[in-house]
Parts: C-alpha cells; structure tokens; sequence
C-alpha cells in the first residue's frame, strides 16, 4: 500500500494532456533537417504523440496544380487539375518514422483557388474562401484517399482533422464571413465522412476568448473592442469563448459531424481603445482552467456532449516575439497551468515545440521570444525542460496539490513534479515582454517554498533523481543576457550555451530500509523540481 503524510495515497488517472499533441509552424519547415531533429527530440524525450501546423495546401507544398508550372520555359495550363504529394510524403513519412502522428489542420487556400489576393504571414497564406467549393472538396477528398492508400485506413482513422485555422480573425486567417466558414466545415467535413465515417474531424480552430461583441456578428468589428480595452480590471470582464455556440448550433441544424471541438485558449488578448490605442492584457494565472471548464459546460449542454475537446494552440502569449517565451518564468507557469487542466481537455497543444518558424521571418538573434522549448540551434528552454519533466510523470495520480502532484509509475514507483509559482504574484499571470530584460522584474518575487513529503511503500534501497529547475539552473537566456545577447553565434557559443542550458541542479535521493522516502526540498521562487526513478 502506499501511504504519503500518512495517508492512503489517491488513485485517479491523469492524463498527460500537455504531450498529445504539439504545435509547429507550416508543414514546408518541416521538411528542413533541424525541424526533424528538434521534432524527434519532442518525441523521445518530451513524449510528444502527434503534431499540429498549418500550410498543408500552401504553394510551397505543391500539391495543387493547374499548370506544368514552367521555369525558363513556358507554363502549360491544365484542363483539370492535378494533385502531386511528393513534398506531404516527405513531411508525414517523417513524423510517423518518429512514432507521433499528424494532427490534420487542412488549409490554408491555394493561390490558384483563393478567391482574394491579400495573403498573411511571411511566406504568403493565402486566407480566403475557394472560388470553386467542388474544386476545394475534390483537393481535400484526394488528399485523405492518398493518405489511405499510402499509410493505410487504421493509420488515417487516428489522426484527428480541422477545417482551418482562426477563421474569426478577419480578415487576417479568413476573408469570408462566419457563415462561409461554417459552410466550408460543412462541406469539408461532410466529404472527409463519406470517404470514411471512421475519420474524426472538428472546429472551428477558433482564436481566444474574448469578453466583448467584436466577433458576435458575421464581419469583424474592432469599434467594439474598447469595452476591453479601456477597462479598469479586463479580468473582470465575461470572457466567452468565439463562435462556439454559433458553429454548434449551425452544425446541429443541418446534422453535420463534430467529433471535436478546437479552440485556443492564449491567456492574452490584445484590444484597441476609442483612440485606436492598443492595450496589451494579461488575464489572470487561472485563466486557462476557467475557460476550460466554461468549453466543458458548453460541450455538455450541446447537441453533441460526446465530443472530445482539442486545444489545438496555446501557449502564454500568441506572439512570435514575446521574450517571456525564453525564460524560467514561463516554464513554471506552464507547468502549474498543465496540471491544473489535465482533467477538462483531451489535448493542449503548445504552440511550438520548435523556433524553426517563420510566421513573421526568421527571428532576429538566438534567444528572439520565440514559442519553441528548444531555439533555433536546438538550445534547450526552460520550457523544454519542464516538459520532459511532466513526461516523466506516470498515469496515475497518488497525491495533487496547489504545488506539484506525485504519481505512480509502477506499483511500488513513483514519480513527481513540484514547483513555486510565487505567492507575492497573487492571481497575476506572467504577462509578456517585448525584451530579455522586461521579463527580469518577475525576478524579485518571492517567497522560497518548502517542500515536504513522506511516500512510504517503496522499494528499499532504490534511488530517486532529483533535478530542479530554477533562475540559477537551466536559465540559457539569462547566461546570454549577460553575455551582452549576441546576434549571432559562434559554434562555440551554441556549445557552451547549450551545456549552460541542461546544468540543471541534481542530485539523488534513497529509499530508507522501511520503504521510506522523506522530500524536504526548498524551492527558490519559479523553480520546477522533478523527482523520478534514477533508472527511468
């Protein structure tokens, strides 16, 4: 029996929602070797099970063709088009080679189809509504009747499908309306069924919460926003999930598939006042399960209470250059949100596991606020380490409280993770930063924590390994900080950044002769602190 504090330990399931799925930029970076790499690492050491990014039908891609293309010579048009997945081949061969799985995000529009010229990003999305819906169908239905072909019916069967990608954020991901989006769900999700009904797809993929009416109607109105932006406490404010009710409701009208629902849950938002001044917002630290649990209530009060809950991005803020990315404080609160919601969602995914990505062009310097755990170099984050140390939790819960949770790993095998959120941060989130050195005021928080456990039940003799994330251990971007943040760096720098990046503190801990093992660590404000078999 195992007892912690003297007491019979809990046993519930805990699901490691922070692994089933993570994020990445657009399937063409994917075929780069440092992606793979950074990819397979996600996979074996963070215990990533499938991956989510968008750009499956860009141009880059080629996969639609209504011409020979031409290069010196001429370009020949064709009279029907052609479909040619040499460059998805690549990509998905090299996702499952790693033992994860694609999770499906089917866009964005292929110039050739795109109904408006206006694109996004750097490398040009195209964002707009097919000019020809049969023609978007017969893309789609030949995409999945390769995959089958390809990889097979029981392969295809596990991996989930979204329409899109924030449609709501007119007209940046989608120039239509809202109904438009709606009929393209309809329709896409419609086809992928009749190929096989054994196939799960879901939406809208919808962006953010927000606590007032700028998406409620079918354009996008920013006039509405200063209610959020010129609050006093924007916490305060009803904040709802976008085009969730709606899509619901339009789906079950016309009794069109949901297997899931997907949306992103940034604890952020970004609203302009009367003057069209911007306000940056940082939601309280609880955000995420509060929205969680308002999408639960949501999904059981539906026409479809069945469906499985997908966060197919998150992170703690949407921006590509947010320096609060790179840093032990986020580590820490990714952490403490994770295991708050493991039991309200199917998947979380963060957005991304990599830095290889080019929304915005590649980023100025290694350490630019990217989204990645690990940089462009492959230098381990703070972030990257706090989830190899969820992963290394088991499937089941022997004890969960405000500070860390213990697991069992084997019958008389634990596993756990700790961590000091700062009590002096009160309901306060980590907000965002637009420097390294913006981010450095969170380092004055405080107080230290104690942490004290006795497990007994445990095999004599065994040892546990004790690492412990902290601002002193693990802490690459403060090291380069220092350094003066170089742009670019030498082989040499990337080497000894990257050892600077994994010297987290360690040390081991003994089962006593009784099956005892006594915790009595104090962590240092932010610190993650993981405790696992020394053989795992």
């Amino acid at each position: 029996m195992l007892l912690i504090d003297d007491q019979v330990a809990v046993d519930r399931t805990l699901r490691h929602v922070w692994s089933e799925c993570i994020g990445a930029g657009r399937a063409n970076e994917a075929l780069r070797a440092d992606w793979q790499a950074h990819f397979r690492e996600a996979v074996a050491t963070l215990g990533a099970r499938h991956v989510r990014f968008h750009g499956l039908f860009h141009d880059d891609m080629f996969v639609y063709r209504t011409s020979d293309g031409g290069g010196f010579g001429p370009s020949v048009p064709r009279e029907v088009p052609v479909y040619t997945f040499a460059y998805v081949d690549k990509v998905f061969d090299a996702i499952l080679d790693t033992g994860a799985r694609p999770f499906v995000e089917l866009g964005f529009m292929p110039r050739e189809l795109a109904t408006r010229t206006e694109t996004v990003f750097w490398w040009n999305a195209h964002c707009s509504p097919p000019k020809d819906m049969s023609a978007w169908l017969g893309l789609v239905t030949a995409t999945v009747e390769h995959w089958i072909d390809r990889y097979g019916r029981d392969e295809v069967r596990t991996w989930p499908f979204e329409v899109w990608n924030e449609p709501n954020l007119v007209p940046h991901f989608w120039t239509g309306t809202r109904t438009e989006y709606f009929e393209l769900y309809a329709a896409t999700a419609t086809a992928v069924k009749r190929i096989d009904a054994g196939i799960r797809v879901g939406g809208p993929s919808s962006s953010v919460f927000v606590p007032d009416a700028r998406y409620d109607g079918e354009y996008h109105d920013q006039s509405v926003e200063y209610t959020t932006a010129e609050a006093t406490d924007p916490a305060a404010l009803p904040w709802k999930p976008v085009w969730i009710h709606e899509f619901l409701a339009y789906c079950a009208e016309r009794d069109v598939p949901i297997d899931f629902l997907s949306t992103h849950l940034y604890p952020t938002d970004y609203a302009f006042d009367t003057n069209g001044v911007g306000r940056a917002i940082s939601r309280d630290r609880d955000a995420t399960r509060n929205d969680l649990a308002t999408m639960r209530a949501i999904i059981a009060d539906s026409p479809y209470p069945n469906a499985e809950l997908h966060i197919t991005e998150w992170s703690t803020s949407p921006s590509s250059r947010d320096h609060m990315h790179d840093t032990v404080f986020a580590a820490t609160y990714i952490v403490r949100a994770f295991l708050q919601s493991h039991d309200l969602t199917d998947s979380i995914s963060y957005w991304t596991f990599t830095d290889v990505f080019e929304e915005g062009g590649g980023g100025i310097g290694p350490f630019h606020g990217g989204f990645g755990f690990v940089n462009e170099n492959g230098i381990h984050k703070p972030t990257f380490h706090a989830m190899a140390m969820l992963n290394r939790l088991g499937s089941r819960i022997a004890l969960q409280t405000d500070h860390g949770i213990i697991t069992r790993t084997a019958e008389r095998a634990v596993a756990a993770v700790f961590f000091n959120y700062p009590d002096s941060m009160g309901s306060r989130s980590v907000g965002g930063a637009n420097s390294y050195a913006q981010t450095l005021h969170l380092a004055q928080e405080g107080p230290a924590r104690s942490i004290r456990h006795r497990i007994d039940g445990l095999v004599p003799g065994e040892t546990y390994a004790v690492e412990i994330l902290d601002q002193d251990h693990g802490n690459v971007a403060q090291a380069w900080h220092e350094r003066g943040e170089p742009l670019n760096l030498s082989r040499r720098d990337v080497a000894n950044l990257a050892a600077i990046a994994d010297d987290l503190d360690r040390s081991t801990l003994r089962v006593d002769d009784d099956g005892a093992l006594t915790i009595d660590i104090t962590l240092a404000p932010w610190a993650v602190m993981s405790l696992a078999p020394a053989d795992a």
